[in-house]
């Protein structure tokens, strides 16, 4: 055959098929073992991509204009039903932003309660009455000053709570993320990943936090008087000097960072509810979730910018894994240089509307 080798032949059931190369087969393998994977899963689906316009669409996270701006975009269509379980009891309507579709999508899902799990990142017990406060005269935590402390308590008391008081009777699990390390106070105070304390630990653990965050020295050091500025540099010696958030112990002092910071006192914590420590990673979270079957999270908490995205329990993580629902008006973004949140809220979880669903309190609802 004009030096060439004779034709390779391989049997896929009773077709023959000749000529293949080595490569050819292998990619041809893969494909088959592709498929027979989709066909073996129970819940494979063709999703019908149909994008059908909306006319006359209502503003999107418009029930609680005090704390995030309602979204309005020209362009918005209805796609078809997403997530679609068996036993489903939970309606939550959904969208995101495509800049290939020009425009809000948004879409139906159907979830099962029983696989379902609300998460809130960070609910700081900051200036709340508990006895962990901002340090003065220039300390900075949370949302970096105790007026915007306070309305963040607001928010957690007039939106998440309610939300978390609501969904508590139907799924497995209201779950909290705090900073800090695995610390016996808390231990004893919370149920966590791998631990139930009883009713008298929690008691005991109650009054030890009480003690500990009364007993921290909450006065540090004032701003710089002074600083040292160079002629052909001074705007960078500025910044250097006097950056715009410091929150280590020149301003905060030390060991505030190292104190066990309680669930906000806002949060109506039930003894069921479990808390997550950011140091413990993301691993012991996934694995928790995937023992006791969670597919799907709907996210709360602070900040929207910063901890709701990219701490332990963030939207980040937690999407590699699970179904996730950013609820966008039961959260809040830092708003420097401004009074009020709404406007970086909008922003920010329009941003992450790019790749993310983001649902809102009023449409997690129960279905028939």
């Amino acid at each position: 055959m004009n030096g060439r080798s004779a034709p390779k032949v391989y049997v896929y059931g009773r077709q023959a098929v000749h000529s293949l190369t080595v490569d050819r087969t292998v990619q041809l393998c893969l494909l088959l073992l592709t498929s027979v994977q989709m066909a073996a899963a129970d819940d494979a689906r063709i999703y019908q991509n149909k994008l059908v316009p909306l006319q006359n669409a209502e503003p999107l996270l418009a029930d609680y204009p005090d704390f995030v701006v309602p979204i309005k975009e020209v362009g918005r269509f209805e796609a078809p039903l997403l997530v679609n379980d068996d036993d489903a009891d939970l309606s939550v309507r959904a969208w995101r932003f495509s800049y290939n579709a020009r425009g809000i999508i948004e879409m139906p899902n159907r979830l099962n309660s029983r696989h379902t799990a609300v998460i809130m990142v960070h609910p700081w017990g900051i200036d709340d009455t508990q006895g962990w406060r901002t340090p003065e005269p220039a300390g900075a935590a949370d949302f970096c000053t105790p007026e915007k402390n306070r309305l963040a308590g607001r928010h957690t008391r007039e939106v998440i709570d309610p939300f978390l008081k609501r969904m508590r009777p139907k799924v497995p699990f209201i779950m909290y993320s705090l900073i800090g390390s695995v610390d016996p106070i808390r231990k004893k105070l919370y149920r966590t990943l791998d631990y139930t304390p009883t009713a008298e630990e929690r008691a005991t653990a109650g009054k030890l936090l009480a003690e500990k965050l009364d007993a921290f020295d909450y006065i540090s050091k004032p701003l710089p008087a002074e600083f040292r500025l160079s002629q052909q540099t001074p705007v960078i010696d500025y910044f250097r000097s006097f950056p715009g958030l410091t929150a280590h112990n020149d301003f905060n002092g030390a060991g505030f960072w190292q104190l066990p910071v309680p669930i906000h006192s806002d949060v109506t914590a039930e003894p069921d509810d479990v808390l997550i420590f950011d140091v413990e990673g993301y691993d012991p979270l996934k694995k928790f979730l995937q023992r006791h079957d969670i597919r799907h999270i709907l996210l709360t908490g602070y900040a929207t910018d910063m901890c709701f995205c990219k701490t332990t329990a963030g939207y980040e993580n937690l999407s590699k894994d699970f179904n996730v629902f950013l609820v966008g008006d039961a959260t809040l973004a830092t708003f420097p240089a401004n009074a009020s949140p709404r406007y970086a809220t909008n922003a920010h979880i329009s941003f992450a509307s790019i790749n993310h669903l983001i649902t809102q309190v009023s449409w997690v609802t129960l279905l028939n």
